[in-house]
């Protein structure tokens, strides 16, 4: 449904978007990450067309965005991260303006606001003055003019942002909605977000693509070894038993230390709790289990921390100096990647 190819987009010396392709098909949520300054809103203002690329081309059903604006943009609703309102207007006033500026007649345009308001779940708010709602009616507000003309594709720049919990979560449950019946493209500092509401996700560092894939499959190919957390009873007892209890807890640890796969112990922070570091590929607890119970044992807690989102996200948006950046294809196998573009400290809006 999407598609670009290529894009990029300088100022003057500075790179902000360096060569990046992506599709995205008919029904998908994809998820577009990056930390500030990484490309993500110079990228959606190219393919929303609010931004003219240096290089590339963007196609919307099958249509080019810069051969054809006009009919491109017709299947496009934004939300752009800082929606501008005319707060003097009511809401029903703001959607029915919005409607005539998309070329609707009057018999078109109410339905289109009441289905919107509807959507958006506004109906009650619709005499308000937009001026007088909070951030969040405002985002619905925002939501309801993006899908005014029914568009097939949805795209918002950091939905939720500034939101309180209540509201972020009415906002998910809108934009989950929403997905069902659109292809919808999400940009958001949330990770929770993103996999909560995303089939597939886009990580942006430094203007380029560094990663893609589905969460799940982000999460798998993130490399290094896991952790193992292991707690054991009968640690606590009178000063008399503290020296014994040290010296069977030395035991322990040079135990675990000894199997397949653990690289490392390290007591934790109750007695008779430890953290072992494995190997990437290597998954010790069923030999940790039977050490326990041939040793007399008593196991109370045997758990391995898997990498999560967040763990990837910053794996692959930390600079490190001297080394080759590694970008994760989507069946999860790391590639080597070269010429990194220069960050901005700022995204620049034309």
């Amino acid at each position: 449904m999407i598609e670009a190819q290529n894009l990029s987009r300088r100022y003057g010396d500075f790179t902000a978007v360096n060569d990046v392709s992506f599709a995205v098909g008919e029904g998908e949520i994809l998820g577009l990450l990056g930390p500030n300054g990484a490309g993500k809103t110079t990228t959606i203002r190219m393919i929303t067309g609010f931004l003219p690329p240096t290089g590339g081309r963007v196609t919307i059903g099958g249509t080019d965005l810069f051969e054809a604006p006009v009919k491109a943009r017709r299947q496009i609703g934004y939300l752009p991260e800082n929606v501008a309102l005319y707060g003097e207007m009511r809401v029903g006033e703001y959607l029915a303006y919005r409607a005539g500026l998309e070329g609707m007649k009057r018999a078109e345009a109410k339905r289109a606001c009441e289905s919107a308001q509807e959507r958006c779940l506004l109906s009650d708010v619709r005499n308000q003055v937009i001026g007088t709602l909070s951030k969040g009616y405002r985002q619905r507000v925002g939501l309801a003019t993006a899908i005014l003309h029914d568009p097939e594709v949805l795209i918002l720049d950091e939905p939720t942002v500034g939101l309180d919990p209540k509201q972020i979560i009415a906002i998910r449950e809108l934009i989950r909605d929403l997905g069902r019946e659109r292809t919808l493209i999400l940009s958001t500092h949330i990770l929770s977000e993103v996999e909560l509401l995303c089939n597939r996700v886009l990580i942006i560092d430094k203007g380029r693509i560094v990663a893609e894939g589905t969460p799940e499959s982000l999460r798998q190919s993130s490399r290094g070894a896991s952790e193992i957390r292991v707690a054991f009873s009968g640690f606590d007892g009178a000063d008399a038993e503290k020296s014994a209890a040290t010296t069977e807890t030395t035991a322990i640890a040079e135990a675990l230390g000894a199997l397949s796969g653990i690289t490392a112990v390290a007591p934790g922070p109750e007695a008779g709790e430890f953290r072992l570091a494995a190997s990437a590929d290597a998954d010790p607890r069923a030999e940790i289990f039977r050490l326990a119970v041939a040793r007399g044992w008593t196991l109370v807690e045997l758990a391995q921390s898997k990498a999560s989102l967040e763990d990837v996200f910053v794996r692959l948006t930390t600079n490190h100096p001297a080394e080759t950046p590694e970008t994760i294809d989507g069946d999860g196998d790391a590639v080597e990647a070269t010429d990194e573009a220069a960050e901005p400290a700022e995204e620049v809006a034309s």
